[in-house]
């Protein structure tokens, strides 16, 4: 190979090499927010059910919840884990504990997902993300343009919350990355634990 080419291309090479290293640090840097961390009382917030019913986190005490922040079906990571969701809610659901799916999507799309799914999630609306503003969870200009005609610009960082039967936070996944997604049995994990 002509030395040229192999210097053009071992110098491109460190260059990706160091963006990434960079993003990733950046990035490995963001940690779940304050308020979401373990051991805190779940912060009350207020949203709507997907028949458009006023819904409040209050409600939640008495049983243990599951409570995920999720982006939208636009969003690839976001539907395979509402996906990988279906194989457990089953098990979610028998440990006694509420399912719970927060998303900034309309209220037409969230009850098309609720009922092609035919799962006993909750789904609850933030349209306006005040919640994802309120719990640190904001991705401002985070939706990608050929859907913000649709979603909006802006949308929230994916997050997981196990929260006790009390009200408290016993467990918090906030992804680094959009595509990281925890598995659902870390859920049961906790839930089977409490």
């Amino acid at each position: 190979m002509d030395p040229m080419i192999l210097t053009g291309l071992l110098g491109t090479a460190a260059l990706l090499a160091l963006v990434v290293w960079s993003v990733r640090k950046k990035i490995g840097a963001r940690r779940a927010p304050d308020i979401l961390r373990p051991g805190n009382p779940l912060p009350r917030f207020h949203a709507l059910d997907e028949d458009g019913k006023p819904v409040d986190s209050e409600s939640l005490k008495g049983r243990p919840a599951v409570i995920l922040f999720v982006r939208g079906n636009w969003c690839p990571f976001c539907s395979r884990q509402v996906a990988d969701l279906t194989n457990y809610y089953k098990a979610i659901n028998e440990s006694g504990a509420h399912l719970i799916l927060v998303t900034p999507k309309p209220l037409q799309t969230t009850r098309r997902v609720a009922h092609f799914f035919d799962v006993e999630f909750e789904f609850w609306l933030d349209e306006s993300l005040e919640i994802a503003r309120r719990f640190g969870l904001l991705l401002e200009r985070g939706v990608p343009a050929d859907h913000r005609a649709d979603y909006g610009e802006d949308t929230l960082w994916p997050a997981s919350l196990v929260v006790d039967a009390n009200g408290i936070i016993r467990y918090t996944e906030f992804s680094r990355l959009i595509a990281d997604r925890p598995n659902p049995e870390k859920f049961l994990r906790v839930l089977r634990s409490l």
